[in-house]
């Protein structure tokens, strides 16, 4: 009776291993692209994303005035996008996001492209409430460099107003682990060493 239970448990486990496995299956195609986008321009930019999230991600063209056009609408939350040749990025740059930070994002670009007043318009917007605040918890994937063979990831996780006192987690890189950068401002954000 023991030997038949113990049969029956192993084929009730084998056949639940192979449905969920067949449930898996492979990932859906990627969304079809706008009319008038560039395939290449979508594979650039999604240099930046993690490869379980960017078969769906959404892809967009930044344009002057700081507004876009959206070369592929994904069916999951993030978003990317080159941001090469734009002030205070390097040679090649592309970024991935919550679409959710959209709004911050092309914020940051209105300032970055002010040049030498940048910090003192950025200083004013977090004084006065006008800096537009990341998602809480969204990452912003980074790939940039002095080329594209060059680049290297950098990721960042954002908590707008975080503070050591509220995380846990140290205000500078001396401890080695993650820590706070810009603590207690809208720019907060978790740096991870080696990402």
């Amino acid at each position: 009776m023991k030997r038949i239970l113990v049969a029956a448990i192993g084929v009730l486990a084998l056949a639940t291993s192979l449905v969920a496995q067949g449930g898996r299956g492979a990932p859906p195609p990627p969304p079809p692209l706008e009319p008038g986008a560039s395939q290449a321009d979508v594979d650039t930019a999604l240099l930046a994303a993690p490869p379980n999230l960017a078969g769906q991600a959404t892809v967009i063209k930044w344009k002057a005035g700081f507004t876009y056009d959206t070369l592929r609408k994904g069916t999951n939350r993030l978003v990317c996008y080159d941001r090469t040749g734009q002030p205070a990025q390097p040679p090649f740059s592309v970024e991935c996001t919550s679409l959710g930070n959209l709004e911050r994002v092309a914020q940051n670009m209105r300032f970055e492209a002010m040049g030498d007043k940048r910090q003192a318009a950025l200083e004013a917007a977090e004084k006065d409430g006008t800096r537009v605040k990341p998602e809480y918890g969204s990452i912003f994937y980074n790939f940039g460099g002095p080329s594209r063979e060059q680049a290297r990831a950098h990721m960042t996780v954002a908590v707008p107003g975080a503070t050591t006192q509220s995380t846990g987690l140290p205000d500078n890189n001396k401890m080695g682990g993650a820590w706070i950068m810009n603590a207690g401002t809208s720019t907060a954000h978790i740096m991870v060493p080696g990402h």
